[in-house]
């Protein structure tokens, strides 16, 4: 029986204290781990130090898993644990496994039949669903949408339509540098009566969480540039 384990440790979603956010039961299993498959190696390095400074780095064995990584090299990570070594996956930005490259390991690890164990913290898409004011029982996150302008407008036109027939809440998000166009493009596009939810900096000292029609969005003063959000829509 394989005893190895994978650990989906959520990380920070920015310079936050991780004391707000993070079970201490999290730490405890980070200090016992030495074994950890990251989106990001700086950055990861950097939250491991962060919330347990004693950690020697130099002992820290670190496999890459993002959206470039190879079947082989996902492979490499397969063999560690069939070595009944457990590790911890960490993410850049709150969850791995959703909306992250993690979830390739976890796919894999669950037909292995290896225990996976989802850590308690924060994740943006439900915080910013949670204050929005919108529709918590029927909700679908999509990713980013089109960059293309046409295809955007059709895309955001169907979502929509849909949240209005069905009452679903529609979550999707951008980069940051493009969020201010994102508003811009929403006020444009959809219908004066539909609710957009922008949360920005969540969980962060300058957290924003407002939900405004698109009329009242258009007389609203914003500046979300390089500030990582999550958008919410109910029409």
């Amino acid at each position: 029986m394989n005893t190895a384990k994978v650990y989906l440790i959520p990380s920070l979603l920015g310079e936050s204290e991780h004391s707000r956010v993070l079970p201490l039961y999290n730490l405890d299993i980070i200090r016992s781990l030495n074994t950890f498959v990251v989106e990001n190696e700086k950055s990861a390095r950097k939250f491991i130090k962060q919330v347990c400074p004693e950690k020697v780095q130099a002992d820290l064995e670190i496999y890459i898993l993002d959206k470039d990584t190879k079947p082989a090299e996902l492979f490499d990570i397969i063999k560690i644990l069939d070595k009944g070594i457990s590790v911890g996956v960490i993410s850049e930005a709150g969850l791995p496994a959703v909306a992250d490259p993690g979830a390739q390991l976890v796919k894999v690890a669950q037909e292995k039949r290896i225990q996976v164990v989802p850590l308690v913290g924060p994740s943006s898409i439900l915080l910013a669903l949670m204050a929005s004011g919108m529709n918590g029982q029927n909700f679908a996150f999509h990713g980013y949408l089109p960059i293309d302008k046409t295809d955007r407008k059709k895309r955001l036109s169907h979502l929509e339509a849909e949240s209005a027939k069905t009452g679903i809440a529609q979550i999707f998000m951008e980069t940051p540098y493009r969020n201010n166009q994102m508003v811009d493009d929403l006020t444009k596009i959809l219908r004066s009566e539909t609710k957009i939810c922008v949360a920005c900096h969540i969980t962060l000292e300058d957290e924003d969480i407002r939900t405004l029609s698109i009329k009242d969005w258009k007389k609203e003063k914003y500046d979300y540039h390089k500030r990582p959000a999550i958008f919410v829509m109910q029409a």
